[in-house]
């Protein structure tokens, strides 16, 4: 029987919590730094350091083989452009000096394996030890490049698929096919039960997921036909509505009307047990999760605004092809999106270049730690759930007097927008 994975920390005669040091090395917990703790009805959750780098997004290229209408691409006016051997290498040099190695994710808004240098870059951020993942459509992933990503020792290989059927599948990625994308994904397994004088129990697959009115109804058998691919995990994320025709499309709509706010304490508290989701229970369940209930469902409050950047809170950072650096991915890029009818322009923003600072001169500025420690707090006007005023339709400034930088109206934050 398996047995809850529970680690034992110690409280010394003084009172001070020793965390055991493997624990403590790999969330960044070293001698002589702050850390918040967010207060839960029976627990204390320690929060990552906002000084340890511990994954890094890197956007090889913005160019893409596809015209998905769910992009982001589609309503920017942003140059196109891929990553240089210069700023690779530069960004190589800081990894090196991070210790612990952080996670290196490839991916951004492009296609990944239409750089011609991946492969290799791949190779060497696993010779120092590195963990990497990659992001792609699949439609490249030719029998060549799913050898030589298992030579090189890719630990997960994320595929983006929305659409059991040809037909669906084509609908949302325009330029693509299901077909040919499962038979990729296909030999890929193949050639890993082939090579058997490699380890090749690796890469692992992932499959995310963007999901919307017209494709919700794919989603069990995307799950199926993942699962016979081979696939270990699923990510699974609404759309971000970037355009009218996609906000007709959001499952959210009145998820962000009924969410309730850190600040409700008023609104009475339903707690449910789990228990079957049938013909028989669908509907009143559904009833009662979309009134305005401060909802727990055993114990877990569901509905409640989570006020938690899943950048900030894995401690990453991303870096766009042309060497600008970013707190998280929707940041790397300007661009527009609605939410409950209201369109939000989200500016870009960058707190240096690789170019120009080594990766870690960036990560530890005052100003991008502060901003770090902002996020954590998450001190900002709750512009997700308001229409309160003109405010909440960019990201410079809120009604809570912050400026240059405001994160209140992200999807990101709140659980509706996920990213693997």
């Amino acid at each position: 029987m398996n047995q809850k994975q529970l680690i034992k920390a110690h409280v010394d005669k003084d009172g001070n919590v020793i965390i055991p040091q493997e624990i403590a090395s790999r969330f960044g917990l070293v001698p002589n730094i702050d850390i918040f703790l967010d207060e839960g009805n029976n627990e204390i959750r320690i929060l990552r350091p906002v000084t340890h780098l511990a994954k890094v997004y890197i956007e090889p290229t913005n160019l893409c083989n596809l015209d998905c209408r769910t992009c982001m691409r589609n309503v920017w006016g942003e140059p196109s452009g891929s990553m240089s051997d210069e700023t690779f290498e530069r960004i190589f040099a800081s990894i090196q000096k991070i210790s612990p190695i952080p996670t290196i994710f490839f991916g951004g808004f492009g296609e990944p394996l239409i750089h011609p240098r991946i492969i290799e870059w791949i190779k060497r951020f696993k010779s120092i030890g590195a963990k990497v993942e990659l992001i792609t459509n699949a439609l490249l992933l030719t029998e060549d490049y799913s050898l030589q990503f298992i030579r090189a020792g890719l630990d997960m290989l994320w595929v983006s698929i929305d659409g059991s059927s040809p037909e669906s599948y084509v609908d949302i990625r325009q330029g693509s096919s299901l077909p040919k994308v499962i038979e990729n994904l296909t030999t890929l397994r193949q050639i890993r039960y082939k090579a058997t004088d490699i380890d090749n129990s690796k890469p692992h697959l992932g499959i995310a997921v963007v999901a919307m009115k017209s494709n919700i109804n794919d989603l069990p058998e995307i799950l199926h036909m993942g699962i016979e691919l081979g696939a270990t995990n699923f990510s699974i994320s609404n759309v971000l509505a970037h355009t009218p025709e996609l906000n007709d499309q959001i499952l959210y709509a009145r998820t962000t009307q009924n969410m309730i706010t850190r600040q409700s304490t008023s609104i009475p508290i339903v707690n449910i047990p789990r228990m079957d989701w049938n013909r028989l229970t669908k509907d009143t369940l559904a009833e009662i999760y979309s009134r305005k209930y401060r909802l727990e469902l055993a114990s877990y409050e569901v509905n409640r605004s989570l006020d938690s950047c899943p950048f900030i809170e894995q401690g990453s950072t991303a870096i766009r092809w042309d060497g600008n650096i970013s707190p998280c991915l929707p940041l790397l890029h300007t661009n527009q999106s609605y939410c409950d009818q209201r369109l939000r322009k989200s500016f870009a923003h960058t707190f240096g270049s690789i170019l120009e600072q080594d990766l870690l001169n960036i990560w530890n500025n005052k100003k991008y730690i502060s901003f770090r420690e902002r996020v954590q707090r998450f001190e900002f006007s709750p512009c997700t759930f308001c229409n309160g005023c003109e405010l909440s339709t960019q990201n410079m400034e809120d009604c809570l007097g912050n400026t240059e930088l405001t994160c209140g109206g992200c999807l990101w934050a709140q659980g509706l927008i996920r990213c693997p």
